[in-house]
């Protein structure tokens, strides 16, 4: 932990505050922004010297000890020795009190050695003063691992593009990228925008984004996202988004805002520290004199010393250092899994998590629809009735149409490039379309050489008096050929492969209430609902309506359990704002929906929210951990100090020792 006055920095934000550890993460231009090295306290001078003075000073300790040294010539050498390890110390408590800020672990660390050498102790206060500073060095290594550990989600900003001009590519900034441009990533080279390939196939590495460990294969019209790393040939990419726009851009932010974001631990341990190092002092200084006055045979030599033992002890630096660093440490290692939170209060919050409301369309499901089945009647084929729909598809973008087309495709001829396969001169010639007429709200009329078509819901053919010979359904498009009735063809939203698996992992982690809201029919609500056994189902709701069964969902949640809303769209967005957890399909979503979620999922798995919960309650159990070593650990060391049971060994063990186990656990946390 570093030594320093607390500051706008400070983790614990108080005159209490014992130590900082600030995280190096970069703005978005690229400096560096919150930076402080993790150093024994000292002026700049000391600290390019301190090996060399560290070893000087260990030899006058070591020479102390075993020459028959007396008086002022034993006094010298200490001193000598002390100063060379406390100087940095020394320095910064006395900087720190011309400042105002004087309850911190330098003042504590000062008083206690020095009036050590008071006593006559000066084997001991020299010897504290080397354990501590050892122990700070240990601890400085330590958190400058973990440090580094998060540090290396920065690593997937790009420094350059490949911008393709008139003459040739030319190296630039991604700042200076435009959308429409044409850039060219080679291999090797982490892609700087998003965009769609034009040239080129090859394989990327997107486990910096999502936590994917499977490179994802691009071939020219596929999507790409910045900060992945082409493994394989030279691609050409059209910029569908300027670098302040861009996914990367985006994560960097996400993560840098996160440290603003304290979570209801971490504010506690500001307002304790706050109180408590100013009491410890005053019952310290309550200690050296009280039982001298008021008790017989009781020196003044003896009770300071206590005093200056309890002063050790009492400076909160393991938990001031560490319940924020396992936060980060949770952070940092769900971003590796492609799940990015927000601040360390929604971490906390997840682990919390009783509620969970999903968005179906895209969240649940692929958000695209599929031929199910095709249910032609007496007299038509399955293939005819197909073709026949595919027909009226090309002149329409619903989504109904496009999977229409899409099966047909697939069926006769190359899957999704938009053509069929040639057929027969007679069978082109029946479905040749001569005009097209689009019906609002209910479907669309083609007029072919062989008679009238009619595609869309039953409505469509209630209007022209066809009766629909089966059960209407919302889930089905209905044809009329030649003004007969020709049957139907059901189409569905498909369930994300992971769909089950996410509800039945977070059963498994106690949250017991699950339910879906979305603005789709009840019949194919219900049935997605009773498929993949959700608790509750709200159907054909309006965004307002949403938050509207959310709220009373809050309500209904007791103690400290929280309410956590799924979502993708721009519709989702008032839902995500108001939940407790708010989550967004980061790999699909819509920009609206991950500016006000607090968790982004980067792979657009349902199941990644189950391995969210998962790593923020393991990350709080950590948290647990260090503060009930830390309060307990000190509590005894404080009353045997106070006893006159522990010595200034014991005391520097208690703070110093505390503090570096409660940083070693907490790193667990990243893991």
């Amino acid at each position: 932990m570093a030594m320093s006055a607390p500051s706008e920095n400070c983790v614990s934000g108080a005159a209490g505050c014992c130590c900082t550890v600030d995280f190096p993460f970069s703005s978005a231009n690229g400096s560096p922004e919150g930076k402080k090295e993790i150093v024994v306290a000292g002026s700049n001078f000391f600290a390019r010297a301190r090996p060399f003075l560290f070893g000087v000073g260990a030899l006058l300790f070591a020479a102390g000890l075993l020459l028959p040294l007396q008086g002022p010539a034993e006094l010298l050498v200490f001193a000598a020795a002390y100063l060379l390890w406390g100087n940095g110390v020394l320095l910064t408590a006395g900087r720190n009190i011309i400042r105002g800020s004087v309850f911190d672990e330098n003042f504590l660390m000062s008083i206690a050695t020095l009036g050590a050498f008071a006593i006559g102790e000066y084997p001991e206060g020299v010897a504290v003063m080397i354990f501590y500073q050892v122990g700070e060095l240990l601890q400085g290594r330590a958190v400058e691992r973990s440090r580094r550990s998060i540090r290396e989600l920065m690593d997937i900003r790009p420094d350059y593009a490949h911008l393709r001009g008139t003459e040739g590519t030319t190296k630039v900034s991604p700042h200076l990228v435009r959308a429409g441009d044409i850039i060219e990533v080679r291999p090797g080279e982490r892609v700087p925008l998003d965009g769609s390939v034009l040239d080129g196939s090859t394989t990327l590495d997107v486990s910096a984004l999502t936590g994917e460990s499977l490179p994802r294969d691009i071939s020219p019209g596929d999507q790409v996202l910045s900060g992945s790393i082409n493994q394989g040939g030279l691609i050409s990419i059209k910029v569908s988004r300027e670098y302040k726009e861009s996914t990367v851009s985006r994560i960097l932010s996400l993560v840098e805002s996160a440290a603003s974001r304290k979570a209801q631990t971490e504010r506690f341990i500001t307002r304790f520290a706050r109180y408590y190092t100013p009491v410890v002092v005053a019952a310290a200084v309550l200690l050296a004199l009280l039982p001298p006055l008021l008790l017989a045979d009781q020196t003044f030599a003896t009770w300071s010393y206590r005093a200056l033992v309890f002063l050790v002890i009492s400076c909160p630096c393991a938990l001031v250092i560490s319940i924020p660093l396992g936060f980060w440490g949770g952070i940092g290692g769900a971003s590796r899994k492609g799940i990015l939170v927000k601040g360390g209060n929604y971490l906390e919050a997840l682990s919390n998590t009783g509620t969970v409301i999903f968005d179906k369309t895209g969240t649940l499901t692929q958000g695209s629809f599929r031929v199910h089945e095709i249910l032609p009647t007496p007299g038509f084929t399955k293939r005819e009735l197909l073709r026949c729909a595919a027909s009226a598809s090309r002149y329409s973008s619903h989504p109904v149409a496009v999977s229409v087309l899409r099966a047909w495709e697939e069926k006769e001829g190359r899957p999704g490039n938009g053509t069929t396969a040639a057929k027969t001169d007679a069978e082109k010639e029946h479905y040749k379309v001569l005009s097209f007429t689009e019906i609002s709200g209910r479907g669309v009329k083609l007029l072919t050489p062989k008679g009238e078509v009619l595609m869309g819901n039953s409505r469509l053919l209630e209007q022209y008096g066809i009766p629909v010979q089966e059960e209407i359904s919302g889930n089905r498009v209905y044809l009329a050929i030649g003004g007969k009735y020709a049957g139907s063809i059901k189409v569905e939203d498909v369930l994300r492969e992971d769909t089950s698996t996410a509800v039945q992992a977070l059963r498994n982690l106690g949250v017991r209430n699950i339910v879906m809201l979305t603005g789709d029919r009840k019949a194919v609500a219900d049935r997605i609902g009773q498929k993949i056994g959700l608790d509750r189902v709200y159907s054909e709701l309006l965004p307002h309506q949403k938050v509207e069964i959310l709220e009373r969902l809050q309500g209904e949640q007791k103690g400290k359990k929280k309410v956590a809303f799924v979502g993708d769209g721009i519709n989702d967005a008032p839902a995500l704002a108001r939940a407790d957890i708010g989550v967004a399909m980061g790999g699909i979503g819509s920009d609206a929906a991950v500016e006000a979620a607090d968790v982004v999922l980067m792979t657009g798995e349902p199941s990644k929210l189950a391995e969210a919960i998962s790593i923020a309650r393991k990350t709080r159990g950590i948290v647990v951990q260090n503060v009930v070593l830390a309060l307990s650990i000190k509590a005894l060391v404080l009353f045997l100090g106070a006893a006159g049971l522990a010595s200034l060994w014991e005391a520097v063990f208690a703070d110093v020792g505390v503090a570096l186990l409660a940083v070693l656990n907490a790193m667990r946390a990243m893991r």
